[in-house]
């Protein structure tokens, strides 16, 4: 079983955006300590908690401060783009960061309606997604689809690509392509297993996958101890509430937010984060363990959800691969 890590750059309150983007480093590198696979990072826009905007830049700086550890999009939300240019960028980082380079790509905007129109993007521009998928693909493999058209960088790079998904689409897309496939279970867990039954079914071998793959997220919130852990995860319950769930920049207190999370609207914010591994390090190794027994996964990207930094990198350190001993990867931080 392998372990990854997706991360937001997450902006606590207060906080520059800037401090959230060199705080990536240091995420990364307790993964990698830790023997995670991979660091994924999401494309989002117009939220103020979220930093990880620019993901290929974002991935560029990660890369020059980190080893090993592979690094990519989780994801890039490809109808906001052209294809030929995505494959530019991460042909680019895959000449610089040779073997360490993945590409997840995703449909969604993003973000919001408005923020779509400011992306230059229609509403329809999803309906292309399969196509555009197949076209940077092309770009990738040294075999363009659009004659006298190709990416430099990315010519020939063949980045590993994989599909994301929250719904039935992604699921069915990745089987017919016969690409990895990865769930967004930390925020969308409805579909988990409809969607990861019906990739396994429908999956269609291709010559780089003969086998399926899935990937499926998981919240992480891990401390020393169980009290330390509910507390850390009623933060961010709190800091979810406040993000999506309150208008305008009004910052509410904690006592105002356990009143927002008692309404309607709360429980849909507690349902997102139904998967998510709490408690102590065993508590939170069991419950990954118990997961991906259920979805058969090949690997299990977490997401750190704890709103305060330190406490993010500290249970990557408490939860390390099953490959590496925790003490080993805490004594090498």
């Amino acid at each position: 079983m392998k372990y990854s890590l997706l991360d937001v750059a997450a902006v606590a309150p207060g906080e520059h955006p800037g401090e959230a983007l060199h705080g990536a480093v240091p995420l990364a590198r307790a993964a990698e300590r830790g023997g995670y696979e991979r660091v994924w990072y999401a494309e989002h826009h117009n939220m103020p908690a979220i930093a990880s905007a620019a993901t290929s830049v974002l991935i560029a700086h990660v890369a020059a401060n980190t080893e090993r550890i592979r690094l990519g999009a989780g994801g890039v939300m490809l109808p906001n783009h052209s294809p030929l240019v995505i494959a530019e960028q991460f042909g680019t980082l895959a000449a610089l960061h040779p073997d360490r380079i993945d590409l997840g790509l995703g449909r969604a905007p993003g973000s919001d309606q408005a923020t779509m129109r400011a992306l230059r993007r229609h509403a329809e521009s999803a309906d292309t997604f399969p196509q555009d998928v197949l076209e940077l693909q092309g770009f990738l493999s040294g075999q363009s689809r659009i004659p006298g058209v190709r990416a430099t960088p990315g010519d020939g790079s063949n980045v590993p690509l994989y599909i994301l998904g929250s719904s039935l689409f992604g699921a069915q897309l990745a089987a017919a392509l016969g690409l990895p496939y990865a769930f967004a279970s930390h925020f969308a867990p409805d579909a988990l297993a409809a969607a990861t039954e019906l990739y396994r079914a429908e999956f269609r071998p291709s010559p780089g996958h003969p086998e399926p793959y899935l990937i499926v997220a998981a919240n992480l919130i891990a401390a020393d101890t169980e009290e330390e852990a509910d507390v850390q995860y009623q933060a961010a319950l709190r800091w979810r509430a406040q993000r999506f769930l309150v208008r305008g920049n009004t910052e509410l207190s904690d006592d105002e937010l356990d009143q927002v999370l008692a309404t309607p609207g709360g429980d849909h914010v507690k349902g997102m984060m139904r998967v998510t591994a709490v408690g102590t390090p065993k508590q939170a190794v069991d419950y990954i363990e118990r997961l991906a027994e259920r979805t058969v996964a090949d690997e299990v990207i977490l997401a750190p959800a704890s709103p305060k930094r330190a406490e993010r990198i500290r249970a990557v350190e408490l939860v390390p691969a099953p490959a590496v001993d925790a003490r080993s990867a805490l004594q090498a931080s």
